[in-house]
């Protein structure tokens, strides 16, 4: 591993995370074609919807120059092909590059190895590992939905100086400014389905897009916890048609309001409840997972955030932090509990700590077992 393959792999995830949010179910990969001299020859990230693949439109536009170059792949190609086309791995082996740098390889088993010994086979020199960590945060929603069948989940909390979150009165409340709100809007964009309970629906009637100019057609799916079907068809969630709205119900119980819901455009989606008689939260993230969600973001209320963190079904935190106080009538981010249960915890190391004007952003990532019983199994 060199400084010059670092740099061009620093490269390759940068396109990666353009592309987060826009090639479910296929992950989001980044790749580059290098000749000897060091000159780009050709980029390539995943096309929306999943694709082509990063490194097979690289190679394209690369052309004959890709013979004796370095291709630079985020995440070991497709060893696989099914009824869609050439495998990734064959389609680079055609192509004769001399060496290929691979972040991190690919745990779902149809490829698991297989890519890297196809190359290997073909006489291209692989080399592995190269900003692997990096690279596994970009495809963390991927390897999830491999190793766990659920999606990777951010939770997203905005609160006051207090620390505490503004009650909705039927309107969003707003307790930062235009500048983290800007970003909030950008983590929409980054991830495929968008997660909030009924309660949200009630509190705050949002949209639940992405609003930053040009953006809104990164819109991620809404999917609304709603166990007894009860969303008011009159929500503005329904307003805008291009976006899809999944309501996630009880698979035990008859739901009146479904064909009133079905008409302004929403997706009915059953699954079990718990012994509790509540959505059970990884059953939720299960569905999703098989319908191709790789990434969610919960931006629910206190209920659903600390359901996700009881669960240990919190990967990351991103937390907003205003320069005013929510007031009497704030509600703790965890029901009973602060934003301490993820700070000060243990369980999350902070990542990046950003000021947006008088607001504060910090991000956290988990780094062990948020539950104690989980812990203790």
């Amino acid at each position: 591993m060199s400084a010059s393959d670092e740099d061009h792999m620093a490269q390759a995830l940068q396109l990666a995370r353009r592309g987060l949010g826009l090639t479910w179910p296929n992950p989001s990969v980044g790749s580059l074609v290098v000749a000897p001299s060091g000159e780009i020859i050709a980029r390539g990230g995943t096309a929306p919807g999943g694709r082509p693949h990063a490194e097979a439109i690289a190679l394209e536009r690369a052309g004959d120059r890709a013979r004796g170059a370095t291709i630079y792949i985020t995440l070991e190609p497709c060893a696989h092909a099914g009824g869609r086309g050439v495998a990734c791995a064959d389609i680079i082996a055609a192509a004769r590059p001399a060496r290929a740098v691979i972040a991190l390889r690919d745990p779902d088993p149809r490829t698991a190895g297989s890519g890297i010994e196809r190359l290997e086979a073909a006489g291209i020199k692989v080399e592995e590992g190269v900003l692997a960590e990096e690279a596994g945060a970009v495809a963390l929603g991927h390897i999830l939905h491999v190793t766990e069948e659920r999606p990777a989940v951010t939770l997203k909390l905005a609160v006051g100086a207090d620390g505490l979150m503004p009650k909705g009165k039927g309107a969003p409340v707003w307790i930062t400014g235009p500048d983290a709100r800007a970003h909030g809007h950008l983590l929409r964009a980054r991830n495929d389905a968008i997660l909030v309970g009924r309660g949200t629906v009630l509190a705050d009637n949002p949209t639940l897009t992405c609003r930053l100019p040009g953006m809104s057609c990164r819109s991620p799916v809404r999917v609304v916890l709603d166990r007894r079907l009860r969303t008011p068809p009159e929500a503005r969630l329904f307003d805008d048609l291009m976006v899809p709205v999944w309501l996630i119900c009880s698979s035990d119980e008859e739901h009146p309001t479904t064909d009133a819901l079905q008409d302004r455009g929403a997706e009915i989606v059953p699954v079990p409840v718990d012994a509790h008689g509540m959505l059970g939260v990884r059953d939720a993230l299960e569905t999703l997972a098989s319908r191709g969600i790789t990434r969610v973001l919960v931006e629910g209320g206190p209920q659903v955030a600390r359901a996700f963190l009881d669960a240990d079904l919190v990967d990351e935190a991103v937390i907003y932090q205003g320069a005013k106080p929510a007031g009497a009538d704030g509600l703790m981010p965890f029901v009973s509990e602060g934003l301490d249960r993820v700070t000060s915890s243990g369980h999350f190391m902070q990542l990046e700590a950003r000021a947006f004007g008088p607001d504060r952003m910090t991000w956290w990532r988990r780094i062990r077992r948020c539950s104690l019983a989980l812990s203790a199994a």
